[in-house]
């Protein structure tokens, strides 16, 4: 599949600066660092706790650009992933576009831990039809807002946290693939109720609800056919990517998907003994990590795969040599 798309610029990312260890959640939680680290890999998160999303979205934002050698005024579009910036509204986008100087329109998307792949096909429709020169896509995700602290089987799961990249024309993404199969049981935020005083419908506190044999089970099993499929569309096998970028949800799904398509662990890199589940963040955060070490350099392909709420999938394969 020939696209007239974009190539990879630059990269960023940006934690908070409290990181949260599982033994520092058994003080109020019914739960230990084994527990934790045995079910999920997950040996620490990063909270916001006096910042604001925009305070660890600018420096994301701001290291990818540097890492490109793009001025934000020379961007023509920001796209952001995310389930909820500082505000409902205005997008983060423009919060964002407003902190960097830059002057491009600015929007953002919400495919749940899918997003970052979601914003990527976005930003490649812009470069299909010649409307973009230089586009940042960032995700940026507060979790901490949406858990129940008093739920162990959710709260230790996920963190805080922004990853970021800056595109330019080129023709590197070879493949991609979008999919949803409408779900609102499974993986779900709900919404408060308001104070509108014709409103019927009890309220409930937005905390976040998940079934997760459900979502482990969609999860493997959705990982392996997007990868399949992308890996075709594009002309190589899974055996030929250099690495696969998985969104981090349990360390345990990247090890089985990589186990059924007999990808070596070595090449399905992983952050989050470090970071948790930084929902749509977690593959531009990886792929920060990947490009600061230098380990893309030398390599071929890549693909990414992400899973979320709705349920959303979003898997692609891109040439990773730049």
């Amino acid at each position: 599949m020939n696209l007239t798309s974009f190539t990879l610029l630059g990269t960023g990312s940006c934690l908070p600066q409290l990181a949260v260890t599982n033994d520092e959640l058994s003080t109020f939680l019914d739960t230990s660092d084994e527990w934790i680290r045995t079910r999920t890999g997950i040996g620490r998160r990063h909270l916001l706790k006096d910042e604001k999303l925009i305070d660890i979205a600018l420096p994301a934002a701001q290291q990818a650009l540097e890492s490109s050698g793009v001025k934000a005024e020379e961007l023509d579009l920001i796209i952001c992933s995310t389930l909820q910036g500082d505000f409902v509204s205005p997008a983060f986008a423009c919060v964002v576009q407003k902190y960097l100087g830059a002057k491009c329109p600015a929007f953002d998307v919400n495919a749940a831990c899918s997003g970052f792949v979601y914003a990527l096909d976005v930003a490649a429709g812009y470069f299909a039809r010649g409307r973009v020169k230089k586009v940042l896509v960032i995700a940026a995700e507060a979790m901490s807002r949406f858990v129940d602290w008093s739920e162990r089987s959710t709260c230790v799961l996920f963190g805080d946290g922004c990853g970021a990249v800056v595109l330019g024309e080129g023709d590197d993404l070879l493949s991609i693939r979008l999919t949803a199969e409408g779900n609102d049981e499974s993986l779900i935020i709900p919404h408060e109720k308001g104070s509108c005083p014709y409103t019927q419908i009890p309220g409930k506190a937005s905390a976040l609800a998940m079934d997760g044999q459900e979502v482990f089970k969609f999860a493997v099993s959705s990982i392996c056919r997007d990868i399949k499929a992308v890996t075709e569309e594009a002309g190589i096998t899974p055996e030929d990517l250099d690495f696969m970028v998985l969104h981090q949800a349990n360390q345990r799904i990247m090890e089985a998907a990589a186990r059924r398509l007999k990808i070596p662990m070595e090449k399905v890199p992983s952050v989050i003994a470090e970071t948790g589940n930084v929902s749509s963040a977690c593959i531009p955060i990886v792929l920060d990590e990947l490009n600061r070490s230098g380990k893309l350099a030398n390599s071929r392909y890549m693909a990414l795969a992400g899973f979320g709420a709705g349920f959303t999938t979003g898997a692609c394969v891109l040439r990773c040599h730049k």
